[in-house]
């Protein structure tokens, strides 16, 4: 077995626990690394600009997405990043899916998205996920078959139609 597939039979999805704040801050600041490194603003500032955002993420994701899934991604016994699923009756949406920059290019998200889309292959669900147009994870979707919805400014609805039987 190759290393990146010895890898990816090592990740596994476990809900998100109230220990993990601190982890899931991380990851959400990962996201916004490159913005504040251009902000000439003091670490204080950040962290609480950071922590701001993060709360108002989580409270939208909760009013948006009540029934949707929080999980933390691991792999090889750590955790690597975030995966938040809406099951809904016609689709999956795909809320949040983040890997530690350090951890991405190892196949984490390439594993957890094609098991995403066998799922929806065998419900004929449509799998949908908002990706901004600069977003490097954008070629992976596209690798993967999804194909762009609809675009409001960066913001693009990407969308994957099962294949029909």
């Amino acid at each position: 077995m190759d290393s990146q597939a010895e890898s990816r039979s090592k990740i596994i999805l476990r809900p998100v626990e109230t220990v993990d704040y601190e982890f899931l801050l991380e990851v959400y600041a990962s996201t916004r690394a490159e913005e504040m490194a251009m902000v000439p603003w003091t670490q204080e500032q950040q962290q609480a600009f950071i922590q701001a955002q993060f709360s108002a993420q989580q409270d939208h994701y909760s009013k948006k997405y009540p029934t949707a899934n929080h999980e933390v991604i691991v792999a090889n016994n750590r955790r690597v990043g975030r995966l938040y699923l809406a099951r809904l009756e016609n689709e999956i949406r795909i809320v949040d899916l983040t890997v530690l920059p350090q951890e991405r290019n190892a196949g984490i998200g390439t594993y957890l998205l094609e098991e995403l889309l066998n799922e929806a292959q065998r419900e004929n669900k449509v799998t949908r996920i908002y990706v901004e147009a600069f977003n490097p994870s954008l070629r992976l979707f596209e690798r993967l078959g999804f194909k762009v919805a609809q675009q409001d400014g960066f913001h693009l609805l990407m969308e994957w139609t099962p294949l029909e039987h």
